[in-house]
């Protein structure tokens, strides 16, 4: 990473993991001419690999979700990282952010555990970080995390 992303980065006190290798048959990102597709990411690899884990609303608090769904973030930054080949000063801006919450039934504060997640990439981006969004429940997710982002990215 170069220039003013990895300054802010610095700023923040985040170090971007490793991009997370894919558990399945998928990519980790696409691009297809501007657009960077980021595939789903957990919250892991910064802290006990369980700390994340469980249903939001039995399992585990709205709070702790939160602070997962900016893991996640970090994660998506990590592998738009890789995609971009340690420039993220390539990005005009995140189009779409998607995040899903392991959540029980009639639960309905999913934005607010999103946020973690956009929070994050305004912390980051700026202005660019500002992106149009989906806040989601779900029955269950993988590895019975509580939370999972994806994004798309405009870049140069």
């Amino acid at each position: 990473m170069r220039g003013q992303i990895q300054a802010r980065l610095q700023e923040l006190g985040i170090n971007l993991p490793n991009s997370p290798t894919p558990v399945a048959n998928y990519a980790p990102f696409v691009q297809t001419g501007n657009l960077v597709f980021i595939s789903g990411q957990l919250p892991i690899g910064f802290s006990p690999a369980d700390e994340y884990t469980g249903i939001v609303g039995l399992t585990i608090d709205t709070e702790k979700a939160h602070k997962g769904a900016r893991v996640a973030a970090i994660n998506v930054l990590a592998v738009l990282n890789k995609a971009l080949d340690g420039n993220l000063d390539r990005v005009v801006r995140l189009v779409k952010l998607g995040g899903y919450v392991n959540a029980v039934p009639g639960f309905t504060d999913h934005p607010e555990i999103i946020n973690g997640a956009s929070d994050l990439f305004v912390e980051v981006l700026g202005d660019a970080g500002r992106h149009a969004r989906a806040a989601v429940g779900a029955g269950s997710l993988p590895r019975n995390m509580a939370v999972e982002i994806d994004a798309i990215f405009e870049v140069t």
